[in-house]
């Protein structure tokens, strides 16, 4: 079963890579007003700390918008495209060396991808001020499950590599839920471990499942946010390059950081960030 696994993974970089190039080649004389080097910058440094726990699209979220890189409404776009890749890499290293149950993997796999079809045609659709909602809203979530990790909240956790009955169908449910709203910039890392611990899995395989569930939702959400064209491809295509290199030094060189200090600045500046979003939204509807 895992063998269609990896034959779908190398399937989906495929056809999203020619997607996205295509795209990317017809758009070359209309690029946004970006900077290469500081979304290269960016897409490096988040895509390290995403192998190692810290999580992408919260960061990247921040980043992006103290830049100014990039039209607020861009962003979960951007963010699933540029992301796309590394993540793939990421599903490929960690489904290889950490063993898991392959049923449990490909519901959890495949109920994420339905969720993130529906999810990412409604966030490609959605207005300037209703992303910065959205968004807004989604920091403070991901802010609460990070908070939850720090602090030792979360508890749970065994040996399972897999699971059964009626533990199986709600991790299926759940999950579907979290690749929908992963489209709208809620990073799936946090949530999903938090599930896995709380049906008594073990730690580890968090990693092959969250990482898998995102290998196969984000090259079908970032198709359709490559052909509604809400998406920065500029930016895009700067981040996606680093990050990928970013995930090979992390997962082969780099086993482990100290990261709670680096944890606790995260969530600062994810919660300004959320404050930020939010006020803007709230001011222009005010105006």
């Amino acid at each position: 079963m895992l063998i269609f696994v990896w034959v779908s993974l190398i399937l989906l970089a495929l056809w999203f890579s020619f997607v996205f190039i295509k795209d990317y080649l017809a758009h070359r004389s209309q690029l946004e007003n970006s900077s290469w080097l500081k979304t290269s910058v960016i897409g490096f440094v988040v895509n390290f700390f995403d192998v190692l726990g810290i999580g992408a699209f919260a960061p990247q979220t921040a980043l992006l918008k103290f830049t100014r890189q990039t039209e607020d409404r861009l962003i979960p776009g951007t963010m699933n495209v540029a992301n796309t890749i590394p993540v793939l890499l990421q599903a490929f290293i960690f489904i290889n060396i950490i063993e898991v149950d392959p049923l449990t993997l490909i519901l959890m796999l495949l109920s994420a991808t339905a969720g993130a079809m529906i999810g990412a045609g409604i966030v490609s659709r959605l207005s300037e001020r209703k992303i910065r909602i959205t968004m807004g809203i989604a920091l403070v979530v991901t802010a609460g499950f990070m908070l939850a990790r720090i602090m030792n909240w979360i508890e749970g956790g065994g040996d399972a590599i897999g699971l059964t009955g009626y533990k199986l169908a709600f991790a299926v449910v759940v999950n579907f839920f979290l690749g929908a709203i992963m489209t709208a910039g809620v990073g799936l890392y946090a949530p999903c471990m938090a599930l896995i611990f709380a049906l008594g899995m073990s730690p580890t395989v968090a990693f092959p499942i969250m990482m898998g569930s995102c290998a196969f939702l984000m090259p079908v959400a970032s198709v359709k946010f490559i052909k509604t064209a809400s998406y920065n491809r500029k930016a895009a295509l700067a981040m996606a390059i680093p990050g990928s290199i970013a995930v090979l030094i992390a997962a082969f060189i780099v086993k482990s950081l100290p990261l709670e200090t680096l944890q606790w600045v995260v969530l600062g500046v994810i919660l300004y960030t959320s404050a930020t979003m939010l006020t803007a939204a709230f001011r222009k509807k005010e105006a």
